[in-house]
Formats: C-alpha cells, sequence, structure tokens
C-alpha cells in the first residue's frame, strides 16, 4: 500500500480511517535526544468507535483502494527483544499524582497558581525487531490507519486496562474475573464518555491505563503516509482493542520537527506548522474531525526547557544521570496538528517591574472556580470550558509566560514583555473570554519556515471518502509556505467586511460568533451565514455567501471590491503624491554617476507608511536600480529601522507572501546586474524573490506554542476556535 506521490505536482493524502473509529486521547512518553536528532518513546491510543459498523464491513478494501491490486502485507512480532541499556532509559514505575483526584473529603493538591508538580513519569523502552512477513492474513479483519510519515515503528500492542487498580468502576461488574476484549472496550469507553467535572480522575485513569501491561501483540505496517494495524478476529471497529500502545522513534530528516539552533547557537527543536504537521512526530488521526485529547511526558537533558501546547504551567521533575521530565496535558478537544512542542536552553524572561494591576489581573482562577461547569449549554463536545464560568469569562489578562535565548533578554524587557498585557486585554475586549487559561510564547529563529497547516474542505480543494480518508490539494507544493494567498485574502475580505459594516457592528459580530463556535470545528461557510444572518437589512447591501464565495474565494486574482478600490485609490491625493516622488527617485536614478554642477538636487518629501510601501513597489518595476540610489533611499527613509507593524501590510508579510518591499531592506547584499546595478528581476522571479524573501526575514520572530485562538481568515479552510 505504498503511495508514490511527486511533491511538486500532487495533493497530501490524510489516510485515518475516522469514520470507522476516532482517537479520544492520547498519552505519550518520550524522550529527546539531541545527539541522534531523534524524539522516541511511546503513545496510547484511546479509542471510541461509531457502533454504526456490521460485522463485515471491512476498511481493509477502503484503506487499500489507492492501491493498484497490491495485497497489504503486515509484520508479525518476533519474540526478539532487545534490551535498552542507554542512559535515557528510566524505571517503567510512574506515578501521576498531578492531577490530584480530589473527592469528599480530599484536599486539591494543586498549586496556587494553577500547577501541578511533576513526580517522576518515566518509562522505559524496549525495543522489539520484527523481520517476518506474513503476507495477506485476509481482507475480513478490520484495519485501522493511522496517519504517519518518516517515523520507525517497532512494536504495537493491545493495553490490559482491565489490569488496573480500582478500574472497577468502569465496569458494570463489581469484580472483575476474565479480562476479555469486550470488557477491556467497555471499560476504555466509560473512561472516555467521563463528565467534564471528573476531568482530573479522567486524566489519571489515562495515566494509570498507558502503564498497564500488554496483551498482546498487534500486526502493523507502514508505508509512506500511514501505519496500519489489524488484529486477527477482530472484523469491526467494535470489535478492534479501543487501548493501543505503539513505540516508536522519529527521524532526523522527519519534516514534523525543526532541528536547528537558537539565536545563542544553542541546540534546540520544535513543531513548526509543517504542511504535513505531526504525523512524522507521533502515529496520528490528522484529520480535523478526529478531536482528542493529550497528556505528555517529555525527557531531555537537565540544561533543556520543555514546551507544550498544555494547560498547565509544568515544572521540571529531576531524574537520574542528569536528565528532567516534563509533564503537560490538555482537557480540551483539539485536532492533532495543534499539539505543539519546543525542547532547547530556553530562560524564562520575567518583567523587571510588575505593577500590582498586573498581578491582580493575571491571577490564575482558584480550583474551587475553576472546576465548577455548567453543562450542556455551549455547542461543543463537553469539556471543562471557560465559556461557562463568570470569573474566566472576567479575566482580561491570563497568566502567561515568555521563555526566549538568554541573549535577548534586552530585547524581550524593552519591548515584548511591555506589549503582551495590553495584547490580551485588547483581545479580550475585543473577541470576550479567553479560551484557554494560561499563555506561552517562545522566540524560536529566524527559520520558523510555515505560518499555516494544510487542511481539507470542499470539493475543489479536497475529498473525503466514506472511510474518513481525505486528500488536500496541491498540499506537497513547497512553494505553498512563501506563497498563501489565502491568507492574504482571508485578511482582505475581513477588512472590506469591516469597512463595509462599520467597525461596531463588525466587531459585535465578532464576539458572538466566538462565543457561538468555540471549541468547535468551523468553515468559511459558516462564518459568512452568521454573519449575513446577524447584521440589519439595509446594511447586508449586495451581500450575499454565493457572491463572496465567488469574488473572494472561488476565483483567482485579485477580487472586484478590491480592484475598485485599488483604482479609487490611485486617484487620491495620497497617491498622486507618491506618483510624485517615484517621478523624483526614477530621474536620480537614471542621472550619470557624474552629475553636472548645475544640476539641481532633489528634495524628497515625508511619506507616510502606506505611501513608502506604495513607493517601494513601484520602484521595484524599474528595470535597474544602482546601489547610489538604493543607498539614498536607505538615508532618505531610514528603511531598516522601519517598522512594518505600522502599516497594513504588515498583514502580507506575516502570512508568508514574498512582498517586494521587503526584499529593498536587503537589496544592498542583493547579486548585481551587469550594468552595476540592483535587477529588480527579483519583482518577477518567484524562486529569486523568495530568496530575497528569506534573506529579509533573518531577525527574530515570535512563535506561540501554547494553543491561541484562530480566526477562519482563510477561505473554506477547517478552523478551530
Amino acid at each position: 500500500m505504498d503511495i508514490k506521490l511527486d511533491p511538486s505536482r500532487d495533493d497530501l493524502p490524510l489516510m485515518a480511517n475516522t469514520s470507522h473509529i476516532l482517537v479520544k486521547h492520547y498519552v505519550l512518553d518520550l524522550h529527546v535526544d539531541f545527539e541522534s536528532q531523534v524524539i522516541e518513546g511511546t503513545i496510547v491510543l484511546f479509542f471510541e468507535d461509531g457502533n454504526q459498523f456490521k460485522k463485515g464491513n471491512s476498511s481493509t478494501q477502503e484503506a487499500c483502494q489507492l492501491e493498484s491490486n497490491e495485497s497489504c502485507k503486515f509484520r508479525m512480532p518476533e519474540s526478539c527483544h532487545i534490551p535498552v541499556t542507554n542512559a535515557r532509559t528510566f524505571s517503567s514505575k510512574m506515578e501521576y499524582n498531578d492531577f490530584a483526584i480530589s473527592s469528599k473529603g480530599e484536599k486539591d493538591t494543586s498549586d496556587k497558581d494553577g500547577n501541578h508538580d511533576n513526580l517522576e513519569q518515566a518509562s522505559g523502552i524496549s525495543s522489539s525487531k520484527y523481520c517476518c512477513d506474513t503476507g495477506n492474513h485476509g481482507s475480513e479483519d478490520f484495519l485501522l490507519v493511522l496517519d504517519c510519515c518518516d517515523l520507525s515503528v517497532l512494536k504495537v500492542e493491545e493495553v490490559d486496562v482491565a489490569a488496573v487498580p480500582g478500574i472497577e468502576q468502569f465496569t458494570r461488574s463489581p469484580k472483575l474475573t476474565v479480562a476479555s476484549e469486550e470488557l477491556r472496550n467497555q471499560i476504555v469507553h466509560e473512561l472516555v464518555t467521563l463528565p467534564a467535572d471528573r476531568w482530573r480522575e479522567q486524566l489519571d485513569y489515562y495515566a494509570r491505563c498507558s502503564r498497564a501491561p500488554g496483551c498482546g501483540e498487534l500486526f502493523f505496517d507502514t508505508d509512506t503516509w500511514s501505519l496500519q494495524i489489524r488484529k486477527t478476529g477482530a472484523q469491526t471497529a467494535t470489535d478492534f482493542p479501543h487501548a493501543i500502545r505503539i513505540w516508536y522513534k522519529t527521524k532526523p530528516e522527519g519534516q514534523s520537527v525543526t532541528w536547528t539552533s537558537d539565536q545563542c547557537g544553542r541546540p534546540c527543536v520544535y513543531t513548526m506548522g509543517s504542511p504535513i504537521n505531526n504525523r512524522a512526530l507521533f502515529p496520528c488521526q490528522e484529520p480535523p474531525v478526529a478531536m482528542s485529547t493529550w497528556q505528555a511526558t517529555v525527557r531531555a537533558a537537565a540544561s533543556f526547557v520543555v514546551l507544550m501546547s498544555g494547560e498547565n504551567s509544568a515544572k521540571p521533575t529531576q531524574l537520574q544521570e542528569g536528565y528532567t521530565s516534563w509533564h503537560y496535558y490538555v482537557t480540551m478537544p483539539m485536532p492533532a496538528s495543534t499539539f505543539t512542542i519546543a525542547v532547547g536552553c530556553w530562560t524564562e524572561m520575567r518583567p523587571e517591574t510588575c505593577s500590582s494591576n498586573d498581578l491582580a489581573a493575571e491571577r490564575p482562577l482558584p480550583p474551587s472556580e475553576a472546576d465548577f461547569r455548567y453543562i450542556g449549554i455551549c455547542g461543543h463536545m463537553e469539556y471543562p470550558c471557560r465559556f461557562q464560568n463568570d470569573s474566566a469569562t472576567a479575566q482580561e489578562i491570563i497568566p502567561h509566560r515568555v521563555f526566549a535565548p538568554m541573549c535577548l533578554e534586552s530585547a524581550c524587557q524593552e519591548t515584548l514583555l511591555r506589549l503582551i498585557p495590553p495584547c490580551l486585554s485588547a483581545a479580550h475586549s475585543v473577541l470576550g473570554t479567553h479560551p484557554f487559561s494560561r499563555l506561552d510564547i517562545l522566540i524560536v529563529p529566524a527559520n520558523f519556515p510555515s505560518l499555516g497547516m494544510a487542511r481539507p474542505s470542499k470539493e475543489k480543494t479536497g475529498f473525503v471518502s466514506d472511510s474518513g480518508a481525505s486528500v488536500i490539494k496541491h498540499g506537497l507544493n513547497p512553494e505553498k509556505p512563501f506563497m498563501q494567498v489565502h491568507y492574504l485574502k482571508g485578511y482582505f475580505l475581513l477588512r472590506f467586511l469591516a469597512t463595509k459594516l462599520g467597525d461596531e457592528t463588525y466587531f459585535s459580530f465578532l464576539r458572538k460568533f466566538v462565543h457561538v463556535f468555540h471549541g468547535q470545528l468551523i468553515l468559511s461557510q459558516d462564518f459568512l451565514q452568521m454573519l449575513l444572518e446577524n447584521i440589519p437589512e439595509e446594511k447586508r447591501l449586495d451581500l450575499s455567501v454565493e457572491n463572496i464565495f465567488q469574488d473572494w474565494l472561488e476565483s483567482s486574482g485579485i477580487p472586484k471590491p478590491l480592484q475598485s478600490e485599488r483604482q479609487a485609490g490611485a486617484e487620491g491625493g495620497l497617491a498622486r503624491q507618491v506618483s510624485a516622488e517615484v517621478t523624483k527617485w526614477v530621474r536620480m536614478n537614471q542621472r550619470p554617476r557624474k552629475r553636472k554642477r548645475r544640476e539641481k538636487k532633489e528634495v524628497f518629501e515625508k511619506l507616510l507608511p502606506d505611501q513608502l510601501v506604495l513607493l517601494l513597489e513601484h520602484l521595484l518595476e524599474q528595470k535597474t536600480l544602482y546601489p547610489r540610489t538604493l543607498q539614498s533611499l536607505q538615508r532618505t527613509y531610514h528603511l531598516h529601522d522601519q517598522d512594518a507593524e505600522k502599516s497594513p501590510y504588515h498583514e502580507t508579510c506575516k502570512a508568508g507572501e514574498p512582498a517586494n518591499w521587503i526584499c529593498l531592506l536587503d537589496f544592498l547584499s542583493c547579486p548585481r546586474s551587469a550594468t552595476g546595478g540592483v535587477s529588480s528581476s527579483l519583482s518577477t522571479s518567484t524562486q529569486q524573490r523568495t530568496e530575497a524573501w528569506r534573506d529579509s526575514f533573518r531577525r527574530t520572530r515570535v512563535f506561540i506554542i501554547s494553543r491561541p485562538t484562530s480566526l477562519c481568515a482563510g477561505p473554506v479552510r477547517n478552523s478551530f476556535l
């Protein structure tokens, strides 16, 4: 079932058969080895099926439908265990007291900051070797398909959750006798469907079950894009084990994480929004419909800090031989692509001075308040939701931490640390309740390559099969990270709507939209439909979902409304002033190197940020710009000191589009043309434009590790609030 794709031409497949079975929770136990650039360990998956599948309705044929009459081959485990003596192998005795199960009369052991201390939570890895190809074992068995790429899968086994002490409460029998497959699946079903107010207990039992012994190895096989797992005799998703453990390790060339050096030259690794998302980090179900929770224990050398998109502010636990472990968890079900990790020699940057008002605003919610949830009010699946808590709703500034290499401490103190609180407060004033209880911000190196993750959507951008497998059109296009037109058009669409409706109407709608759709998957049509339904008839003008889709999302090129706006702007006074300045610069550029003494020196007017952007764009249309002209531009406008955030055009840069005017900031280091000038062919050559754009972004950029709220700015893309 090996699918050969041409990355420059073909689409990106999502192979997981999510229509048959869904992952509800992941438990990861990983070790990060910088010497080998490998992350290895185990992942335990807890499943829930839809109970709509009959005996004999095998997914094997569907999972293999892209195969050309080639039978699926599975590896059968040998009893050949290789002992691991590496320093990263620790005791398998793990204690998960982080979750502090609190019943009547018991005390919650969470600290006052809402943090949960990590006790030792490390497990050993016993590698297994597989080399026996048993051929086709029959198409009547159910086939679990997970998205997987560039992973070395060592072993897959069923987990005997019935062996966990105290698990009897999740069965209908007061005492367990024979642990059958049906009984183990019943236990998992009861566990994954616990009510939201028992989330601590649920996380604790997930951890206990993840440490339970195996009760039988499973047949598995991997190809380019998937991991397929089968159990003999399990003919439907209902019969298939609902808790499995996978032993695996990543590969240095895997595209889900980047192994690199930070701004101080020290090693680091982090997820970076790869087009293939996290499938080269752990086997998972990539389609957004597979909403799940997770918890993870990550070990690394004691000199490293581990950050993840978790709800708790993890603290390191000291292990033997100079290693520490970090434990994070989430209780909000989200797509697997939202899982993030960053490991490096980061330092937490704390404000030198902090006012009492800031401390009060950032105070975490007391456990008694944070755990009091109403059920059935929100439209999402049940989880501990902050929108149902009055204290959380009123919290303008959530607790946050900033991490960066030590060499950036002064820059963080001068700018970033002061900026975050007002930004959080502004987000709260516009959008309402912060969906997450805390935020970690990490300053990553400038080689962070991507600003978006691939998603399937409508028929024109992908399709979904009966099994849940799907395809993302052009998902493997190597130019996508640098030419994300959907972000640009999405930005200008939102700007267009705000202009048409007025700020008050538009932002009032945004707040309502976030409140209604938080915690849910949404599409662009959901956003637009609700927008038009919630504005007065007289303000709708000629807007409809159909014509917005036609003009903005389904048509190439600049949308008609933008063309009209651009034409009107070109006739304005500010644009005419820019045209006059362009004429001066062109005239100056065309003059010979030695000027005549009587020749009048050009006097340039002061320009607004948007005018400067337009000026530079016009100058890039010139065939040649000489170094002296570029140097004069720098002296006149101080280009290297310009702040792109002052202009709405900064959205273009953030979206990854190689904006021409940015290239000018580094033109003095570009190759010279044969005439001694800098060739402006960069404005038409995609490759050269991309290189110039990359050069211009050799600066530090901010990467939010914790999970931010995401409005559906991109067209027809599955977004998550």
